[in-house]
């Protein structure tokens, strides 16, 4: 082509033809490239880094944030002054949004931003910086721990309870609140948790935030919370939360490290710190030590590819077996104590976690045929043993 081009162009004609060929190739180039990134620099984070702060007014919030944004992309604001209020919910949320971060409002059923429109114009003013709703917190714990507020206050049986749970929680709780705004089609729902992961996501949790703290098994919260959230094909994350009533309530600085490594390593998208305003610090109860640990969890993030898969063993509970996993004599669906399955349950996932650590998720009978297949070892238990190609 090029010979054809020379011997009707002429030399000089040739010459200003690869010229202008080769300027418009480097233009598409550059125009190619400024558009791929773009797209790589809107595209949303694999793993989401924050915080859950608590601060009553917007200045605050702003303040806080602009301490930790060059080491957080998430921030969850829990304040009810703040997120029932769109005024300045909005500027808080266009603040965040013009610092580059991803942000969730804490609400409930009864507190609730006043403005009906609030999702037709999360999504226009933001776009997919808003990730979704945090409400109705700890449905689960609830459940298993409270007498009064909780879900299900009396069943005939497991079945039942988890029927009712369900029930409560996704139509009499959930579209119960997505009803009061107009024109709500979809959106993620997310809460935190310590208890009946499982049926957190059967009620329509799309994520639910596994809770380090009170002197409780992380990795066994790991594995319920993992395991349901597998077994349900829906997203997973660890909140760091309170590990004592009085100061400083926050494990130490070091502890706070190493839980967020163990659920980022445990393959968690939403990692959390929870923080709440006190006279502690300036920052409510994180101290500079606990600031300097997410920072230092956070180049770690950035350098360390986080594993695409690592359970590889299932302990396969009964179905509707609400169990608290707190005690060997934990409550059911906190309506019964113990039953004489619990003391096997309870030492046979003290011995997988044991001999697992990290590999080991807990999930139930009612798990799909394809979820069950995912690992290469299922326990379940009655003893029964199934090992997959």
């Amino acid at each position: 082509m090029f010979k054809a081009l020379n011997q009707f162009l002429g030399q000089s004609g040739f010459i200003r033809f690869i010229a202008v060929f080769l300027l418009i190739i480097t233009f598409l180039t550059l125009i190619i490239s400024g558009i791929f990134l773009q797209l790589s620099t809107s595209t949303e984070p694999e793993v989401f880094v924050g915080v859950m702060a608590g601060f009553g007014s917007v200045d605050e919030i702003v303040k806080f944030v602009d301490e930790i944004d060059d080491y957080v992309n998430l921030i969850i604001i829990s304040e009810l002054n703040i997120t029932t209020n769109a005024t300045a919910l909005y500027d808080v949320f266009d603040y965040l949004s013009a610092h580059g971060l991803y942000f969730i409002p804490f609400m409930t059923l009864f507190d609730y931003v006043d403005d009906p429109n609030f999702f037709q114009v999360a999504k226009e003013r933001w776009g997919n910086h808003m990730l979704g709703v945090y409400t109705f917190d700890e449905p689960g714990g609830k459940q298993i721990d409270m007498a009064t507020a909780r879900p299900v206050d009396e069943a005939q049986n497991y079945s039942d309870a988890a029927s009712q749970f369900m029930q409560v929680v996704a139509y009499e709780g959930l579209v119960t609140f997505a009803d009061k705004f107009n024109g709500v089609e979809t959106f993620t729902i997310f809460t935190s948790d310590y208890a009946l992961y499982w049926f957190d996501y059967s009620a329509c949790y799309s994520v639910i935030l596994s809770e380090f703290g009170w002197n409780m098994s992380s990795q066994l919260n790991v594995a319920l919370c993992r395991g349901a959230a597998t077994g349900h094909d829906s997203d997973w994350g660890a909140i760091v939360t309170w590990t004592y009533r009085q100061p400083p309530y926050l494990e130490s600085p070091e502890e706070l490290y190493e839980d967020m490594v163990l659920a980022y390593d445990n393959g968690a998208k939403y990692i959390v710190v929870f923080d709440f305003p006190t006279n502690v610090t300036e920052y409510g109860v994180l101290t500079e030590g606990h600031l300097e640990s997410m920072q230092k969890f956070w180049e770690y993030h950035k350098v360390t590819p986080q594993p695409e898969k690592v359970a590889e063993v299932a302990y396969v509970l009964p179905e509707d077996y609400g169990y608290g996993f707190r005690e060997p004599d934990d409550k059911i669906w906190g309506l019964w104590g113990p039953d004489d399955l619990s003391p096997k349950v309870w030492n046979d996932v003290t011995d997988l976690l044991e001999s697992y650590g990290p590999k080991l998720d807990i999930i139930y009978e009612t798990a799909a045929p394809e979820i069950q297949q995912q690992y290469n070892l299922l326990i379940f238990w009655n003893g029964t043993t199934i090992q997959n190609n």
